[in-house]
């Protein structure tokens, strides 16, 4: 397995994990909006931002999933967001979003791996906390986070805006 930053040629890949968390989508069947290219453009030009990814590390070109070259089929991915604040001694704090696993590769540890890598990073930068959202309805996925070591400690709160 390889963790990494996200490539522009992941792209594809990581929107197939976001379309659908129950089934395997196939990267080439995915539709990159212009927004997605500036979202992606965006976090890759941000230092307080990182998409990363877990993939297999064949490095095989082609075939569902595949990320090229740049190292094999994307088989999990998250964001790390860096938030500086005053609490926490001025420390930053991660903001992990957007956590996937193929649902044909779950139940292998592969998120378990994604997050400990994760967690790493954080560390490794000086965070003094790792936080996250779940959508209430993911009850396994808040089984998984309380499996880490993850408390649920605050409520969310989200308004949408209209464009």
């Amino acid at each position: 397995m390889i963790f990494r930053e996200a490539t522009r040629q992941d792209l594809p890949a990581v929107l197939a994990l976001l379309a659908d968390e129950d089934s395997v989508v196939d990267p080439a069947r995915v539709v990159i909006g212009a927004a997605h290219e500036r979202a992606f453009a965006a976090i890759e030009a941000d230092p307080r931002n990182e998409m990363l990814v877990l993939t297999d590390g064949a490095g095989e070109a082609g075939g569902a999933g595949s990320a090229g070259s740049a190292g094999g089929v994307v088989l999990g991915c998250l964001q790390l967001t860096y938030v500086p604040g005053l609490g926490q001694n001025g420390q930053e704090r991660a903001l992990v979003e957007a956590v996937r696993v193929r649902a044909d590769r779950r139940g292998a540890g592969l998120g378990a791996e994604l997050m400990r890598l994760a967690i790493e990073r954080a560390r490794g930068r000086g965070c003094g906390l790792v936080q996250l959202t779940s959508n209430k309805r993911r009850t396994a996925a808040h089984r998984f986070y309380e499996r880490l070591g993850f408390a649920r400690s605050h409520e969310g709160f989200k308004l949408h805006l209209e464009p």
